[in-house]
């Protein structure tokens, strides 16, 4: 991706799922001034400034409430970084990773503007045809991609999907 933040705007709504300890939420709040931004985890995280964070689980229906409320029906971005704890089964943990990235998707397509962005780290593994199928009927656009401070032996790929489709 040229300018991998270029869907960043000043007025931009992002939620940054799976935020702890922070990394995202600190780099999209310099670039978003005057939007909202809202972080969750079910770890908990420091405060940064201009970021809201709800420690919790985003599939439990009182955080999804939560997330509705916050937005107005109004959100451009869902940020998803999560991962599974790596247990030391490659297999499992992608697939666990994958399980992840395919809810935030499902919620991304529920409350995002018509033409949002979902951006999601995924694991190359057996779940990655399935999420790639998933995005391709929801997404105008999707595009795979590893960035270059990505190790190269590292399973780890990003999903950008913008401009949801009707459902």
């Amino acid at each position: 991706m040229n300018n991998k933040f270029k869907f960043l705007r000043k007025g931009t709504s992002l939620l940054d799922l799976g935020s702890s300890p922070g990394g995202w939420s600190q780099v999209v709040s310099k670039k978003i001034s005057k939007g909202k931004i809202l972080s969750i985890d079910i770890k908990s995280m420091e405060k940064i400034d201009n970021v809201d964070f709800i420690n919790g689980d985003f599939c439990e229906k009182e955080i999804h409430e939560k997330i509705i409320n916050y937005f107005n029906n109004g959100l451009d971005v869902v940020l998803s970084d999560m991962a599974a704890n790596t247990s030391g089964n490659k297999s499992m943990d992608s697939f666990i990773t994958g399980e992840l990235c395919k809810k935030a998707m499902h919620l991304a397509i529920q409350i995002l503007s018509k033409e949002g962005v979902f951006l999601s780290k995924i694991f190359m593994g057996s779940i990655f045809l399935e999420i790639d199928k998933m995005a391709k009927k929801y997404f105008k656009n999707v595009i795979k991609y590893k960035p270059l401070s990505s190790n190269k032996q590292s399973k780890e790929i990003y999903i950008y999907c913008k401009g949801v489709l009707k459902i």
